[in-house]
């Protein structure tokens, strides 16, 4: 199973805390950690400093404590986590295939996925997975209401009763017949002119 995952299993940039301003690169591949730094300041000693790299094994990574006070302490568990074999393959699923899991899924363990993780979250709250959730609920989806939920977003199409959703777009409907009739009568007023003039 570890054989699917791509390269690198994980990667992430960034400044460190304000006492250091350096750059730092961390990247985990499947044989070995890659630590890499630059060193930001303004000072002109600092000017043509190189920037450093360092590759150790998974095993002697285990004791670096560099990534914690950079990247925080649940990046260290989790990265010690990847080195030691223990690998997240749900967090290297492409969004298409997670939408398609979750679709399978009944409303009431989408709304319970949703809590485990800000990635699922945003998943089972993203405009894509209402919209399959609506089409597969629905037995067609006309053109009018793909319109509407252009505005409203899907998530309120799937909410929303039929019984309300014929309303509103009978109101889309007659919304540009009334603002036409609106505009031709006003076009056809005479314009009022005082009696005096």
């Amino acid at each position: 199973m570890a054989a699917l995952l791509t390269d690198p299993l994980f990667e992430t940039s960034g400044r460190a805390p304000i006492a250091n301003n350096n750059f730092y690169h961390f990247v985990v591949t499947k044989s070995h950690v890659v630590w890499r730094w630059w060193k930001i300041s303004p000072r002109i000693v600092d000017r043509y400093a190189k920037p450093g790299e360092l590759k150790e094994s998974h095993q002697d990574f285990l004791d670096n404590q560099w990534v914690s006070m950079v990247f925080g302490h649940r990046i260290l568990q989790y990265t010690k986590a990847l080195c030691q074999g223990h690998y997240d393959y749900l967090e290297h699923l492409p969004d298409t295939l997670l939408l398609r899991i979750i679709n399978s899924l009944e409303l009431e363990d989408v709304g319970q996925l949703a809590r485990t993780s800000r990635r699922f979250r945003k998943l089972c709250g993203s405009e894509e997975f209402w919209e399959q959730a609506v089409q597969r609920r629905c037995n067609t989806v006309s053109a009018e209401m793909a319109s509407l939920a252009q505005v409203e977003g899907w998530r309120n199409i799937f909410f929303t009763s039929k019984l309300q959703l014929q309303k509103l777009i009978s109101r889309r409907r007659l919304k540009p017949c009334v603002l036409g009739l609106l505009f031709y009568i006003w076009i056809d007023m005479p314009f009022y002119t005082h009696p005096s003039s």
